[in-house]
């Protein structure tokens, strides 16, 4: 994705996840804006956005955090939020045996003593394998990839969801599921 597209692409995460108001937009429970609207508001804001664009962005996007609607009218962010406006209805599933969470090492003393919380988010974003969650761990300092006995915590009563773009989604993860390596 060239830079002009990432920057786009951050943009769109800031406005599809956190602030949708700062430029005027609102997204129904389910996190979806109208496209139309969304490139119409973007435009005022001085964010130079098209059609053609936000679809070159969703389509060329690695982590695939937009999804288009089957009618090709709406996006959405397919996890991530935090703005009150969204409670998107996911459809619960079970876990592998095994996910994974990407983190920085400053945070790991604070993670032993009160476990993964979704904090600003509406849920801890987990992954299926250490690459992705080494990734992610890198972007907020050293990373440090954590085991998550996800299976366990899902037979246990906890309730786990997968995103539109696989990313797994659980409310929080207590310190007995975690294993640090």
């Amino acid at each position: 994705m060239n830079k002009n597209l990432n920057e786009l692409s951050k943009f769109l995460s800031y406005i599809l996840r956190h602030q949708p108001e700062s430029i005027g937009i609102h997204l129904d429970s389910d996190g979806w804006v109208n496209i139309e609207y969304l490139v119409e508001q973007a435009n005022k804001h001085n964010q130079f956005l098209t059609k053609e664009i936000l679809y070159q962005i969703v389509e060329t996007s690695d982590k695939k955090r937009f999804t288009i609607s089957e009618n090709g009218l709406e996006i959405r962010a397919a996890q991530g939020h935090s703005t009150k406006q969204v409670n998107i209805n996911h459809i619960e599933s079970t876990p592998p045996e095994y996910l994974y969470h990407g983190t920085a090492s400053r945070f790991i003393e604070s993670i032993k003593k009160e476990g993964l919380i979704s904090g600003q988010r509406h849920y801890v974003h987990l992954s299926r394998d250490q690459q992705t969650a080494g990734a992610v761990g890198q972007r907020h300092g050293k990373p440090v990839v954590i085991k998550i006995k996800a299976l366990l915590m899902y037979q246990q009563g906890y309730k786990f969801y997968l995103s539109d773009n696989g990313v797994w989604l659980v409310k929080n993860v207590p310190g007995e599921f975690l294993i640090f390596d």
